[in-house]
């Protein structure tokens, strides 16, 4: 079984080199970003010798942000049947769901912090690498809270959608008004309507209004 690794960190990158190998897996590269990952991916295929699965941190250079999972993504549009397997301190819920979206056929996302045991990565890495999936606890909490999330906004009917976009513009009632040729009374029930649907309870104007454009906005 042939891996590449993808972490910036030296030493954590030889210590799975060596937890990998030890247990009869094969690193045919071992790189340190994301742009690095992919052409070696790339070398690799162009010479008959794809890699198996692919194991990736999240963060890596230049920024330390997102630049190893975004690389994974990329990867997986190209390279589709490469396993790709996140190792990460957190979710990254956007790309964590666009690794996941169409299929979750030889994809993984585990939490470092949240592996116990070296046997249980290791099986991880080849469950991954047949295809299989291998999903921490808390990365699918995190979906499933973002997919209950955007199924609140479903509820919306059209016209309130663009009334709550509008809000999230930071448009006030009789803005929205004006720009929907409507009176102010239709918005002020539309708006109405909104905190209902999103369950947002009586209280301040001002801070249901806020809580509705998060909803929107983390939809």
């Amino acid at each position: 079984m042939r891996v590449v690794i993808a972490e910036d960190s030296v030493l954590l990158r030889e210590g799975l080199t060596r937890l990998l190998t030890d247990r009869g897996l094969e690193v045919v590269a071992g790189v340190g970003d994301g742009e690095a990952l992919l052409k070696a991916v790339h070398d690799l295929v162009e010479a008959g010798s794809a890699p198996d699965v692919v194991v990736a941190d999240v963060r890596m250079p230049p920024t330390h942000t997102d630049e190893g999972v975004r690389a994974c993504v990329t990867l997986r549009g190209l390279h589709p049947g490469i396993g790709v397997l996140v190792l990460s301190q957190y979710v990254e819920e956007q790309y964590a769901g666009e690794l996941l979206a169409g299929s979750t056929r030889g994809v993984g996302y585990l939490l470092k912090d949240r592996v116990a045991e070296v046997r249980e990565f290791v099986d991880a890495v080849v469950r991954v690498a047949g295809g299989g999936t291998a999903l921490d606890p808390e990365v699918v909490q995190q979906l499933l809270s973002r997919s209950r999330r955007g199924d609140v906004l479903e509820g919306l009917t059209p016209r309130e959608r663009e009334v709550l976009g509008l809000m999230a513009e930071g448009r006030t009632n009789s803005a929205i008004a004006r720009q929907l040729v409507v009176s102010d009374g239709a918005v002020e029930k539309h708006v109405s309507n909104i905190f209902t649907k999103l369950g947002l309870a009586q209280s301040q104007e001002d801070h249901r209004r806020v809580l509705a454009v998060l909803t929107y906005l983390e939809s």
